[in-house]
């Protein structure tokens, strides 16, 4: 389909037909891989049964075991390779995260996750920026809209979303006292 000169001057239709086939490529690449340690399994099971020589025959029960091993791990490489895949898992997100239960501690901790998050990012060559936020008194953040641009985005932050929850003795403690506070994080694609 590449090769087809309508594809190849429509600039969209090209970058569907490039994505779908790059999406293919690695399931066709273990595929034939597999097919390949099948026949050498039938040379190597083949080899074992007519035979007379019984060095070679111990080379073939040898080959035969690897090959079944390899052949296995194949087989559960195709299985993930086929599941099927999210289609949001290429978008970018916004980010909501909200202090919960815990006072100015929840801010502090809502700011953490905020730092985290952001560091990540950077550690993933993402672009990260505020769109909104509302700071609290403590120095965190009572909510805060991150917009995080890059590759496959929403296939890595997408299990973040939930109540985060830490327990710690907060800087806002004089007592030297355990506070259990929550923030919540919003993932939307």
């Amino acid at each position: 389909m590449l090769a087809d000169p309508a594809v190849s001057q429509d600039g969209e239709e090209l970058m569907r037909v490039s994505k779908a086939r790059a999406a293919m490529e690695e399931v066709v690449l273990t595929y034939d891989e597999w097919l390949k340690a099948r026949g050498e399994l039938d040379d190597a099971t083949q080899m074992l049964y007519e035979e007379t020589d019984e060095e070679i025959r111990e080379m073939a029960k040898l080959e035969i075991s690897e090959l079944e091993e390899n052949i296995k791990d194949l087989e559960k490489k195709l299985q993930v390779l086929l599941l099927p895949k999210d289609p949001n898992d290429d978008r970018d997100v916004m980010v909501e995260i909200r202090a919960g239960t815990g006072g100015d501690e929840a801010s502090i901790w809502a700011g953490d996750l905020v730092r985290a998050y952001s560091k990540y990012c950077e550690s993933q060559n993402w672009k990260v920026s505020i769109l909104s936020s509302s700071d609290s008194d403590s120095g965190g953040y009572k909510e805060c809209v991150l917009q995080i641009n890059g590759d496959r985005v929403y296939s890595k932050m997408k299990y973040e979303a939930g109540v985060h929850r830490v327990q710690r003795v907060p800087a806002t403690e004089s007592q030297g006292r355990v506070h259990t506070s929550t923030a919540t994080v919003a993932i939307m694609p």
